[in-house]
């Protein structure tokens, strides 16, 4: 009920939302981005200060027309989304050094990736909230799978890529021919009057894969947040759009930040035991989990992770071995 009453007071939100964002994403490609150049770090601190400032009066209007708690609730899901984010940039990285991706053309391959991610993101969000509401006892299946990831995420030390491991890769280029080398930036071009796709086509695809098996994890962690699928939807969509801005600003410090790893698990493994704990302490013990309780806890853990990691830092690590065009495109893929 909750789930179908959200949808039904809020289908002009949801129509005057897409549409806001199908425009800001038209005048960031179409006028602002028409030709492939390197983000300057000038460029992505303003983007980014746009981005974060769009989010924040979009807070602003949620406090004021839904009220203190769903406001609380996109704070929190856009704070959980933005840190969960940052393991992206790090795979983003490895994946355009992995394939030598020109600095001009990354933009392009994001900005794409990051319209794919809107369309899945929607699609599972909706399709969480509906399972959600239709059954309950799913919420606990997301809370065990998030302690899961959490302690996931602490064991692991390193991301490593391995494109011809990936069944997404696989299938496409299977049926999708590649050629061994970048044309400029199109994603498909012709070869002998046969339709190829590019590098940076392959590309494109293992940013979209990366973001859907990050999705996996974010959008439930989001669910314990709130159950509202519009809140969990624009807290999402802020976030991503932010991230390709991010990326060019944080690409270069971002292992700087060794502890947000563990920050980040433990983000994870606390949102779990919520969600399998919440109801129980309400109907036992009558005490209803204030939105403000895991927003605090999510502000101190980050910031714990990222102050610990400044005062100490650990030795550089050497950069991943880029391949040459010909080597990304060998037989093993």
């Amino acid at each position: 009920m909750l789930y179908l009453t959200s949808m039904e007071h809020s289908i002009w939100a949801w129509g005057g939302f897409t549409l806001f964002i199908l425009l800001l994403l038209a005048v960031d490609l179409g006028l602002l981005n028409r030709r492939s150049r390197v983000i300057s770090s000038r460029q992505a601190i303003t983007w980014s200060i746009i981005w974060i400032s769009l989010a924040l009066i979009f807070a602003a209007g949620v406090f004021h027309q839904l009220g203190h708690v769903k406001g609380v609730e996109f704070l929190t899901g856009y704070l959980i989304e933005l840190s969960l984010s940052v393991d992206n940039l790090f795979v983003f990285l490895l994946i355009f050094s992995y394939f030598r991706v020109p600095s001009e053309y990354q933009h392009r391959v994001l900005f794409w990736g990051v319209l794919g991610a809107l369309v899945m993101r929607a699609v599972m969000i909706l399709m969480g909230a509906a399972l959600i509401n239709r059954f309950h006892w799913i919420i606990y299946i997301f809370g065990a799978f998030l302690i899961f990831t959490g302690i996931r995420m602490l064991r692991e030390e390193e991301t490593e890529i391995h494109p011809e491991q990936n069944p997404v890769v696989r299938f496409v280029t299977r049926y999708v021919p590649i050629t061994k080398h970048y044309e400029g930036e199109k994603f498909f071009t012709r070869v002998r009057g046969r339709l190829n796709g590019t590098l940076l086509f392959l590309v494109l695809v293992m940013v979209e894969t990366t973001d859907l098996v990050f999705a996996v994890d974010s959008i439930p962690a989001i669910f314990a947040v709130t159950r509202d699928p519009f809140i969990v939807y624009t807290s999402n969509v802020f976030a991503i759009l932010g991230l390709r801005t991010f990326y060019f600003l944080l690409a270069k410090v971002v292992e700087r930040f060794h502890y947000l790893r563990i920050g980040l698990s433990i983000v994870l493994i606390f949102i779990g035991f919520k969600m399998l704990a919440e109801d129980v302490i309400e109907e036992r013990y009558g005490y209803h989990i204030s939105p403000i309780l895991p927003l605090s806890i999510v502000v101190a853990v980050l910031a714990i992770s990222i102050i610990a990691s400044l005062i100490w830092p650990r030795r550089a690590l050497s950069a991943p071995k880029e391949k040459t065009e010909q080597e990304v495109t060998s037989e093993e893929l």
